[in-house]
């Protein structure tokens, strides 16, 4: 199962059930086949912005953000990628983006939080971000993808 298909059940099991901890999320994605740890769990409830709020009794349970909100958070990163971005060249499995000086742990960020299959991980420099590509992912389709994800790139 791939890290899109995991995400959706993560939004699915919150949207429909009352989680009050990761553990019972975890033990709810593995009844779905979604074997993960708690690193990754947590790596995914913070690229989804999930969020603790009370249930106006005397527990918390986690939400989702908005679709007004999320849309707004995506602008943002969009925005950021865009002030930093200069260039992106490819070779194998790994991308590099190369960035104005001090942009590359913003541009990283936006890259992480965009939430593209197509990416492993970023690690930032000054000048550069190297993005590492999931399994046959070529640096082409990361340009393609990000182009569908920020219309404004030239790359």
């Amino acid at each position: 199962m791939n890290r899109s298909s995991r995400l959706k059940a993560v939004c699915r099991l919150i949207k429909n059930n009352r989680i009050e901890s990761q553990e019972r999320l975890l033990r709810l994605l593995e009844k779905e086949n979604f074997p993960v740890t708690q690193a990754t769990l947590s790596r995914d409830l913070k690229l989804l912005k999930v969020s603790k709020a009370s249930d106006g009794k005397s527990a918390y349970v986690y939400t989702l953000p908005s679709d007004a909100e999320r849309k707004e958070s995506e602008k943002v990163y969009i925005r950021d990628f865009l002030r930093g971005y200069i260039s992106i060249n490819w070779a194998g499995n790994l991308a590099v983006i190369k960035t104005y000086s001090g942009y590359a742990d913003v541009v990283a960020t936006a890259v992480d939080n965009l939430g593209l299959d197509e990416v492993m991980g970023t690690i930032s420099g000054d000048t550069a971000v190297f993005v590492g590509l999931s399994e046959g992912v070529t640096g082409a389709d990361l340009v393609m993808r990000l182009r569908e994800s920020i219309p404004d790139l030239e790359a």
